[in-house]
């Protein structure tokens, strides 16, 4: 399996998500595995130290998928932000999962139902920490 690259996520982004999952029914936390994995591995810092450019809850940020060469702009949102809208992915998808923390120019492999596939962040057009929205 290839390294994973190191991520930094906030420590109200950390505490959110925890309490979150503590609260989901047990049936459905096998499909925890990789957003725990995810906390696991993070570098946590509070949120005014979150650099500029990282992945946070509720950032945008244009990736692209390596296999095909596609870009999409991307919102990393909570479950039950999850609504359908075209861009929104839940921190529970395993690409939200895998978009948590990381940086602009970083990139990682997430599973789809065909295998494998790379993602590149290439810009993060919103982050809530930069914009000084820390009351998300």
């Amino acid at each position: 399996m290839p390294t994973q690259p190191a991520i930094i996520v906030s420590s109200l982004d950390y505490e959110r998500l925890a309490a979150w999952m503590e609260r989901l029914p047990a049936q459905d936390k096998a499909t925890l595995a990789a957003l725990e994995a995810e906390l696991e591995r993070a570098e946590v810092v509070d949120p005014e130290n979150i650099p500029a450019g990282i992945i946070t809850m509720n950032s945008t940020a244009r990736v692209r998928i390596e296999q095909s060469g596609e870009e999409k702009l991307l919102t990393l949102v909570y479950p039950n932000q999850a609504d359908g809208t075209a861009g929104h992915v839940s921190v529970l998808a395993p690409v939200g999962a895998a978009l948590l923390g990381l940086a602009e120019g970083q990139s990682i492999d997430w599973p789809t139902l065909a295998g494998q596939t790379r993602l590149t962040v290439l810009e993060v057009t919103y982050q809530p920490e930069a914009a000084g929205d820390l009351h998300r």
